[in-house]
């Protein structure tokens, strides 16, 4: 299934298959958005940003997407942050506080020693899921990145996805709650892998 380099063009396509992706989510899907239509703005708004850079991917149909920020990149303006509080009202009310201490969470927990590419968002179609196209995705990306000798950082809001992060080379090194306590947010990071030369001798 072919990759290329996502555009403004396709912001409808990625937002759809996001949000999809993400509506079981523990966190994004059932704590922050319940609802589908909220979670789509929240998507757009965040996706649209990133379209910025040459660092959003789509596999095939929109089968699955992956969006980096790069390492000399910002997830948001400081105009698009300006909106983020009204945004959140607009969206979820009262509990937009809370939807906004999470956000600064995150904000707080990103690692700003060294230079990386940050993972925001990584999923899968419902359609399409059970493929490994999202993880495969993640490994192109990931191959990409290695060869530019920069290393990753994402979070995962989905426990059952760490693992599966951990085999692509990821460790674990903190977590976050949300402000109620009942999710939690793993912290990840990838050093640089480096390929092994083959029929090397002494």
């Amino acid at each position: 299934m072919h990759t290329r380099i996502a555009t403004d063009a396709d912001l409808d396509g990625l937002t759809a298959t996001l949000t999809a992706a993400f509506q079981a989510d523990p966190l994004w899907g059932r704590w922050a958005f319940p609802d589908a239509k909220d979670l789509a703005v929240w998507w757009r708004f965040y996706i649209g940003s990133a379209l910025r850079y040459p660092c959003v991917w789509v596999r095939g149909d929109y089968a699955a997407a992956s969006v980096w920020i790069p390492p000399d990149g910002i997830e948001l303006t400081e105009e698009e942050e300006e909106r983020l509080e009204p945004l959140l009202d607009q969206l979820v009310g009262q509990r937009a506080p809370d939807v906004m201490e999470l956000v600064e969470r995150f904000e707080a927990s990103h690692p700003r020693e060294r230079p990386h590419y940050y993972l925001g968002l990584l999923g899968t179609h419902p359609d399409y899921r059970g493929r490994g196209l999202g993880m495969g995705l993640l490994a192109e990306n990931l191959a990409s990145m290695d060869a530019e000798g920069v290393p990753t950082y994402l979070e995962s809001t989905n426990p059952d996805n760490i693992p599966r992060y951990q085999r692509l080379g990821f460790r674990q090194v903190g977590e976050f709650t949300t402000p109620d306590g009942k999710r939690t947010v793993a912290t990840m990071w990838r050093d640089v892998e480096r390929p092994q030369a083959a029929g090397l001798g002494e």
